[in-house]
């Protein structure tokens, strides 16, 4: 049993923390006060191939692994972890397409998703299906000449800035087996957006609803078979629930390094902070918690890119403990700093903000034990 990172996971790392730090950080701030991320920042991360990172090496993407994919999105997270999640939604979208895609599909659209000239979004979620994702209403209407789409999507990062949707529909019966996956570009007549969502974190995400109004999309637009979007978007997920968590435990190890540097600064008593043993003590459950949740994280990502039966069970596991013990570090760090801590010019708190949505995106930590519950209960019997 091998733990460490081969050298070339280690140079994916350095390269992606190296990015982050002379392209992200020094911005983040003013991006989440302006609410939207310059889209002249992913030509950038495409030159190092973070594009299209599980697409395939023969079409044009970097052909990595989902464990590499994690090392990117950990290391881009202590930067930001909005930037960093909004890429990982792009990367799941362009993945779906070499996939499933036909081959005119792919050539139409995988070449600028992997250079991010184009950006893609996923439309799952509607105001009225979160975790019972499958109820879904919005409806697909086939014609002689493609698809006429009507429905609301809720919650979609890049609403309103995405060049091309993932949207998943409903084509046939009620249930999972009638939902199709079909690729709306922008622009298309019929699709409008909602207004710009405040929201907790993610803030420099453009949030809206994506609204379809009888948009009309060519029938070579369907990606994959029709009847299979559901099945194509619950095999996303589990790689989806590592690179959220990802991005959870990048973040938290930003705020402990800002955290162990602010406290060998900070003075009381005559002497710094980080001399309390107190102090010391809650520095140690940290990171202990960090490294805990690393090794588990890591872990789950063997698991998937060696296609283990309990995959997702672990996936589901890591994505539950990694993002609740990313959010209790952020808020300790937060808590150590004292009232700098909850002043925007230290960055921890924005931290805090931003890693809470991650116990409720990827299906939310409730379901995330369903999942290992029933997967135990299985394993039983």
């Amino acid at each position: 049993m091998d733990f460490a990172l081969t050298e070339e996971q280690e140079a994916i790392f350095d390269m992606a923390k190296a990015f982050g730090e002379a392209e992200i950080a020094p911005f983040a701030q003013a991006w989440e006060k302006d609410g939207n991320i310059p889209k002249d920042l992913w030509p950038k991360l495409a030159e190092l191939g973070f594009g299209g990172l599980y697409v395939s090496e023969e079409n044009g993407g970097s052909g990595l692994s989902r464990t590499d994919a994690t090392l990117v999105f950990e290391a881009l997270s202590m930067a930001c972890p909005s930037v960093a999640a909004f890429l990982s939604i792009h990367n799941m979208c362009a993945a779906m397409v070499e996939k499933f895609g036909s081959d005119t599909l792919r050539a139409r659209f995988l070449p600028k998703a992997v250079a991010m000239e184009s950006f893609f979004a996923y439309c799952l979620t509607e105001p009225g299906s979160g975790s019972d994702a499958a109820a879904l209403k919005t409806r697909a209407e086939r014609t002689n000449d493609g698809y006429h789409l009507t429905g609301t999507k809720a919650f979609i990062s890049g609403g309103g800035y995405a060049d091309a949707y993932v949207v998943m529909a409903r084509t046939g019966e009620d249930g999972p087996r009638g939902i199709s996956s079909i690729i709306i570009e922008d622009g298309a007549e019929g699709l409008s957006f909602g207004g710009l969502e405040e929201k907790m974190g993610w803030r420099s995400q453009p949030t809206r609803q994506v609204q379809l109004d009888n948009c009309h999309v060519p029938s070579e637009n369907l990606l994959g078979e029709e009847g299979q979007g559901f099945t194509y978007a619950m095999m996303g997920l589990d790689g989806g629930r590592l690179n959220i968590a990802a991005c959870s435990l990048g973040a938290a190890q930003a705020a402990l390094d800002a955290t162990l540097s602010y406290m060998g600064e900070r003075k009381a008593f005559g002497q710094t902070i980080d001399q309390f043993q107190a102090l010391q003590f809650r520095l140690a459950d940290m990171e202990i918690e960090l490294q805990a949740a690393r090794v588990f994280l890591r872990q789950a990502a063997w698991k998937l890119d060696q296609g283990a039966p309990d995959a997702t069970k672990h996936c589901a596991m890591a994505k539950k403990f990694v993002t609740e013990a990313g959010s209790r570090i952020a808020d300790q760090c937060l808590q150590l700093h004292g009232g700098y801590g909850y002043l925007a010019d230290y960055g921890v708190e924005k931290l805090v903000r931003d890693l809470r949505v991650h116990q409720i995106l990827e299906g939310t930590n409730e379901i995330m034990r369903v999942i290992t519950a029933r997967q135990l209960l299985k394993e039983r019997g």
